[in-house]
Protein backbone atom coordinates (compact mmCIF):
# COMPACT_ATOMS: atom_id res chain seq x y z
CA UNK A 1 0.00 0.00 0.00
CA UNK A 2 1.49 3.49 -0.63
CA UNK A 3 1.88 6.11 1.87
CA UNK A 4 -0.58 8.42 0.07
CA UNK A 5 -3.06 5.61 0.25
CA UNK A 6 -2.57 4.78 3.60
CA UNK A 7 -3.04 8.47 4.56
CA UNK A 8 -6.29 8.73 3.04
CA UNK A 9 -7.64 5.72 4.27
CA UNK A 10 -6.77 7.09 7.56
CA UNK A 11 -8.06 10.69 6.98
CA UNK A 12 -11.67 9.34 5.55
CA UNK A 13 -12.31 7.68 8.95
CA UNK A 14 -14.47 9.42 10.99
CA UNK A 15 -13.44 11.50 14.27
CA UNK A 16 -14.95 12.11 17.21
CA UNK A 17 -15.44 15.58 18.24
CA UNK A 18 -14.32 17.12 15.31
CA UNK A 19 -13.78 20.80 16.50
CA UNK A 20 -11.63 19.46 18.74
CA UNK A 21 -9.82 17.11 16.43
CA UNK A 22 -8.14 19.54 14.39
CA UNK A 23 -6.48 22.19 16.34
CA UNK A 24 -5.55 19.22 19.23
CA UNK A 25 -3.74 17.25 15.83
CA UNK A 26 -2.45 20.48 14.99
CA UNK A 27 -0.41 21.16 18.31
CA UNK A 28 0.57 17.83 18.35
CA UNK A 29 2.24 17.71 14.96
CA UNK A 30 3.97 21.34 15.74
CA UNK A 31 5.18 19.74 18.98
CA UNK A 32 6.78 16.50 17.07
CA UNK A 33 8.17 18.93 14.32
CA UNK A 34 9.80 21.07 17.17
CA UNK A 35 11.11 17.98 19.36
CA UNK A 36 12.51 16.53 15.99
CA UNK A 37 15.97 17.12 16.57
CA UNK A 38 16.16 16.21 20.50
CA UNK A 39 14.92 13.18 19.81
CA UNK A 40 17.28 12.33 16.75
CA UNK A 41 20.11 13.17 19.11
CA UNK A 42 18.56 11.41 21.97
CA UNK A 43 17.56 7.58 19.76
CA UNK A 44 21.54 6.74 19.39
CA UNK A 45 21.56 6.58 23.19
CA UNK A 46 17.73 4.76 23.81
CA UNK A 47 19.14 2.19 21.35
CA UNK A 48 22.36 1.72 23.09
CA UNK A 49 20.72 1.27 26.33
CA UNK A 50 18.40 -0.82 25.06
CA UNK A 51 15.23 1.18 24.72
CA UNK A 52 14.86 0.67 21.03
CA UNK A 53 11.15 -0.02 21.62
CA UNK A 54 10.47 3.09 23.39
CA UNK A 55 12.14 5.08 20.53
CA UNK A 56 10.45 2.96 17.87
CA UNK A 57 7.34 4.00 19.31
CA UNK A 58 7.96 7.67 19.92
CA UNK A 59 9.16 7.50 16.04
CA UNK A 60 6.07 5.85 15.45
CA UNK A 61 3.52 8.53 16.86
CA UNK A 62 5.60 11.28 15.62
CA UNK A 63 5.41 9.88 12.24
CA UNK A 64 1.50 9.30 12.53
CA UNK A 65 1.86 5.66 11.75
CA UNK A 66 -1.08 3.22 12.06
CA UNK A 67 -0.84 0.94 15.11
CA UNK A 68 -1.28 -2.18 12.67
CA UNK A 69 1.97 -0.80 11.00
CA UNK A 70 3.62 -0.51 14.25
CA UNK A 71 2.98 -3.99 15.23
CA UNK A 72 3.72 -5.21 11.82
CA UNK A 73 6.85 -7.63 10.54
CA UNK A 74 8.22 -4.43 9.16
CA UNK A 75 8.56 -2.77 11.77
CA UNK A 76 12.30 -1.07 12.04
CA UNK A 77 14.98 -2.45 13.90
CA UNK A 78 17.62 -0.85 15.38
CA UNK A 79 20.03 0.11 12.52
CA UNK A 80 17.16 1.25 10.83
CA UNK A 81 15.60 3.62 13.38
CA UNK A 82 19.45 4.97 13.72
CA UNK A 83 19.57 5.73 10.10
CA UNK A 84 16.19 7.44 10.43
CA UNK A 85 17.20 9.71 13.36
CA UNK A 86 20.29 10.52 11.58
CA UNK A 87 18.14 11.31 8.57
CA UNK A 88 15.76 13.57 10.77
CA UNK A 89 18.88 16.09 12.28
CA UNK A 90 19.00 18.05 9.00
CA UNK A 91 15.45 18.31 9.20
CA UNK A 92 15.78 19.18 13.02
CA UNK A 93 17.85 21.47 12.78
CA UNK A 94 15.77 23.49 10.20
CA UNK A 95 12.52 22.87 12.85
CA UNK A 96 14.90 25.14 15.08
CA UNK A 97 13.87 28.41 13.11
CA UNK A 98 11.05 28.07 13.74
CA UNK A 99 11.13 27.31 17.30
CA UNK A 100 13.39 30.57 17.52
CA UNK A 101 10.58 32.50 15.79
CA UNK A 102 7.82 31.76 18.10
CA UNK A 103 10.56 32.22 21.28
CA UNK A 104 11.13 35.56 19.99
CA UNK A 105 7.39 36.02 19.56
CA UNK A 106 6.82 35.22 23.06
CA UNK A 107 10.35 37.41 23.97
CA UNK A 108 9.65 40.29 21.92
CA UNK A 109 5.51 40.34 21.03
CA UNK A 110 3.71 38.97 24.34
CA UNK A 111 6.58 39.84 27.20
CA UNK A 112 7.64 43.18 25.11
CA UNK A 113 7.59 45.79 28.36
CA UNK A 114 9.84 42.92 30.41
CA UNK A 115 11.95 42.70 27.56
CA UNK A 116 12.58 46.63 27.07
CA UNK A 117 11.65 48.88 30.02
CA UNK A 118 11.58 51.93 27.61
CA UNK A 119 11.35 54.75 27.53
CA UNK A 120 9.54 54.30 24.67
CA UNK A 121 10.20 57.47 22.26
CA UNK A 122 11.65 55.48 19.67
CA UNK A 123 10.12 52.10 19.67
CA UNK A 124 7.60 51.73 17.38
CA UNK A 125 3.95 52.48 18.68
CA UNK A 126 6.04 54.78 21.21
CA UNK A 127 5.85 57.13 23.08
CA UNK A 128 3.64 55.21 25.45
CA UNK A 129 4.09 51.65 27.21
CA UNK A 130 0.97 49.87 25.98
CA UNK A 131 1.24 51.45 22.60
CA UNK A 132 4.88 50.04 21.61
CA UNK A 133 3.61 46.76 23.40
CA UNK A 134 0.38 46.49 21.05
CA UNK A 135 2.77 47.24 18.00
CA UNK A 136 5.49 44.45 18.48
CA UNK A 137 2.69 42.11 19.49
CA UNK A 138 0.71 42.98 16.48
CA UNK A 139 3.98 43.08 14.15
CA UNK A 140 4.89 39.26 15.74
CA UNK A 141 1.88 38.12 15.61
CA UNK A 142 2.07 36.59 11.74
CA UNK A 143 5.16 35.99 11.73
CA UNK A 144 4.36 33.48 14.91
CA UNK A 145 1.67 31.96 12.86
CA UNK A 146 3.80 31.31 9.55
CA UNK A 147 6.44 29.43 11.91
CA UNK A 148 3.56 27.42 13.51
CA UNK A 149 2.26 26.31 9.35
CA UNK A 150 6.39 25.95 8.72
CA UNK A 151 6.22 23.51 11.91
CA UNK A 152 3.74 21.82 10.82
CA UNK A 153 4.82 21.12 7.01
CA UNK A 154 8.00 19.82 8.69
CA UNK A 155 6.21 17.99 10.86
CA UNK A 156 4.28 16.80 7.36
CA UNK A 157 8.01 15.92 5.30
CA UNK A 158 8.39 13.74 8.37
CA UNK A 159 5.49 11.89 8.07
CA UNK A 160 6.40 10.72 4.72
CA UNK A 161 10.15 10.15 5.19
CA UNK A 162 8.48 8.05 8.27
CA UNK A 163 7.12 5.95 5.90
CA UNK A 164 9.85 4.71 4.34
CA UNK A 165 11.33 3.70 7.26
CA UNK A 166 7.62 1.04 8.00
CA UNK A 167 8.46 0.00 4.29
CA UNK A 168 5.66 1.78 2.51
CA UNK A 169 6.54 3.67 -0.72
CA UNK A 170 7.97 7.13 -0.37
CA UNK A 171 9.13 7.90 -3.68
CA UNK A 172 12.19 10.71 -4.13
CA UNK A 173 10.57 13.78 -3.19
CA UNK A 174 10.93 13.60 0.24
CA UNK A 175 14.13 13.57 0.19
CA UNK A 176 14.16 16.49 -2.15
CA UNK A 177 12.22 18.40 -0.12
CA UNK A 178 14.22 17.24 3.05
CA UNK A 179 17.18 18.97 0.80
CA UNK A 180 15.81 21.90 -0.38
CA UNK A 181 14.20 23.09 3.43
CA UNK A 182 17.67 22.25 4.82
CA UNK A 183 19.23 25.22 2.37
CA UNK A 184 16.25 27.57 3.10
CA UNK A 185 16.92 26.76 6.51
CA UNK A 186 20.80 27.34 6.45
CA UNK A 187 20.54 30.65 3.78
CA UNK A 188 18.12 31.81 6.06
CA UNK A 189 20.22 31.63 9.49
CA UNK A 190 23.45 32.88 7.67
CA UNK A 191 21.64 35.90 5.92
CA UNK A 192 20.02 36.55 9.76
CA UNK A 193 23.18 36.34 11.16
CA UNK A 194 24.49 39.18 8.38
CA UNK A 195 22.30 41.74 9.44
CA UNK A 196 22.54 41.38 13.35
Amino acid sequence: MSFLASRRARDERPSGSGSRVLPARFARRVGYAAALLPAAVLTPAAVAVGRTDRARAWWARAGEQEPAARSSPRQPGPWRLLAHALLCVPLGLVALVPVGIEVLFVLRGVLYPLVDHGPYDHSWGGPTWDGAWVVHFLVALPFAAAALGVLWLLNRLHARLAGGMWGLRVGPWPALALLGSSVAGTVFVIAWIHQL
